[in-house]
């Protein structure tokens, strides 16, 4: 853990009620948006968001260090999102956009950038929403933990409870399928080009890559055909830029109502008689 993050938990042990407070207000927004982009409604993220919070706090004095602070959170978070999930007659049809909610984001417009160049951000932006909510539960999930979140494979695991392994593969084919929604979007709408029958799937590989998976001599050869090879080149460039965009898509902060809303009732817990 954190150093910061290690003299809270201690302080909370000690009966520091803020030192609670700010310990779980430090890290709701990475609650939360993993609760926005798993349930795909704002109230089933709200609760997600105030359920692990209070769970935390409940279960603190039993919480030994061995993971980070975030990777328990994320657990609990996980528990509360599966249990909506099963409570719910039908998945959500789509995910709400973090950007549609008033000052859910840290971002600020780039007095460089013009309008309409802001706008074309917003729209990929919309696409890569668009394209990870498309995704099935258990690849989705990996995803945003891995590529959104930039929790190591191993934490992803311990989250989830699966392998490494496991974890690395459902990633691998979560990016090729986001890409893939991505691509046009990025490329303004112009057609892909074909790679041909004898190119390796290089976006796995790239993948791979990326998760220290290949060895020097596959990693040179790859870099020696993208060299002579526009199609697959083009293929890896739209997986780096996606990828880029998902690390841009973990800075979305809680809402300031949900946030208030959250911490009068977390207040309101901790205040409570045992």
């Amino acid at each position: 853990m954190a150093d910061n993050d290690q003299s809270l938990v201690q302080a909370a042990r000690d009966g520091d009620r803020r030192a609670l407070e700010k310990l779980l207000e430090r890290h709701q927004g990475a609650v939360y948006r993993f609760g926005m982009k798993m349930c795909g409604e704002t109230e089933d993220a709200k609760d997600v968001l105030q359920e692990t919070l209070f769970a935390a706090a409940r279960s603190l004095p039993d919480f030994r260090g061995a993971s980070s602070i975030t990777t328990w959170l994320y657990t609990i978070a996980r528990s509360f999102c599966l249990k909506k999930r099963r409570t719910s007659k039908f998945a959500p049809e789509r995910i709400e956009s973090l950007e549609a909610q008033p000052e859910a984001t840290a971002e600020v417009a780039d007095a460089r950038r013009s309008p309409e160049e802001e706008a074309a951000g917003r729209q990929l932006r919309g696409v890569l929403e668009s394209a990870i909510s498309s995704l099935d539960p258990a690849h989705r999930e990996v995803l945003l933990l891995r590529d959104v979140e930039g929790l190591p494979a191993a934490e992803v695991a311990e989250v989830v409870g699966i392998s490494v392994e496991a974890v690395k593969s459902r990633l691998h084919r979560a990016r090729v399928a986001v890409r893939e929604r991505v691509a046009p979007a990025l490329a303004h709408g112009a057609p892909e080009p074909r790679p041909s029958p004898a190119c390796q799937d290089v976006v796995t590989l790239l993948s791979r890559r990326l998760e220290g998976e290949i060895d020097a001599g596959a990693c040179a050869e790859m870099e020696k055909h993208l060299e002579s090879c526009a199609a697959c080149r083009g293929r890896c460039d739209s997986l780096r830029a996606t990828l880029t965009m998902c690390r841009n898509a973990g800075t979305a902060q809680v809402p300031p109502e949900v946030a208030l809303s959250v911490k009068k009732a977390l207040r309101a817990f901790l205040s409570a008689p045992a």
